[in-house]
């Protein structure tokens, strides 16, 4: 009987956080929810949701998408959902879907807090009694409509499809990855030695989000919007090409424009 081949411990330890957090989804949903944060805008009050999208911006700025990889219920779903279709993405254009959904989301929410007068109170439980999910019954309907739709997406288009295409959550962490690139400051993301790629094709193969990785590899940059920092590629890597790093984001068109030599100017 051929041993089942196990997985390496970083990623075995991922998906142990990864399965937590789902569990944990029916009791946290409220604090994750992008209908609440709009019904606590309109009487200007800050609420959990609120709070929870700003530190992800936030976090985002130093530890890039590490929570869509590592710590998300929607996205342990959707990891799910590869046992039954672990076909890459087709198609990029999904990536946009989000952004349709993001822009005119936050946007109402700015309007309506406005338009009450700005913030004017904290309140993290706003609309929910006891601070879980769970004691409200209509809650476990809405669980399992966003349930239901973060299992269709990856079945019918491939790997978390719903990151790409729907997720309210995903600007965020964006955003604030783009910002501390823009800023320079030091922050986690992923590193390659590219000369030592033998273009095996296996980091490719294994990104759960459909990246290029082995693409990323050979043109020395790692700096992938839609990379969650999961570390798939990192671990599978048989050269140990691809590496974890905390540091500013260079990649090697910005190393090369850094060392060649800058031209004299005449005076």
């Amino acid at each position: 009987m051929t041993k089942a081949k196990q997985l390496p411990r970083r990623q075995r330890i991922r998906k142990a956080i990864l399965l937590i957090s789902l569990l944990l989804f029916p009791m946290i949903l409220y604090y994750l929810s992008p209908y609440i944060i709009i019904a606590s805008a309109a009487e200007g009050i800050i609420n959990a949701s609120w709070m929870v999208f700003t530190l992800l911006l936030v976090s985002a700025v130093f530890v890039g998408r590490l929570w869509c990889g590592w710590f998300c219920p929607a996205g342990a779903v959707q990891d799910l959902a590869f046992t039954i279709n672990a076909a890459p993405l087709k198609s990029r254009r999904l990536d946009l879907g989000k952004w349709l959904i993001w822009i005119p989301w936050v946007s109402l929410i700015a309007v309506l807090a406005v338009s009450a007068g700005g913030y004017r109170t904290i309140n993290p439980f706003h609309m929910l009694e006891g601070g879980l999910t769970v004691n409200q019954g209509l809650w476990y309907l809405t669980y399992y409509i966003v349930l239901a739709v973060f299992v269709a997406l990856p079945l019918a288009f491939g790997r978390r499809a719903a990151c790409h295409s729907i997720c309210w959550m995903a600007p965020f962490t964006i955003i604030g990855r783009r910002i501390g690139s823009l800023l320079r400051l030091p922050a986690l993301h992923l590193a390659a030695e590219s000369d030592a790629c033998i273009e095996c094709g296996k980091c490719t193969r294994e990104c759960p989000m459909s990246l290029n990785v082995q693409d990323m590899v050979l043109r020395g940059d790692m700096g992938e919007d839609e990379c969650v920092l999961c570390g798939s590629c990192v671990d599978t890597c048989p050269k140990e090409v691809i590496h974890y790093r905390f540091g500013r984001t260079v990649s090697r068109q910005t190393t090369r424009e850094w060392s060649e030599p800058k031209p004299e100017v005449a005076r």
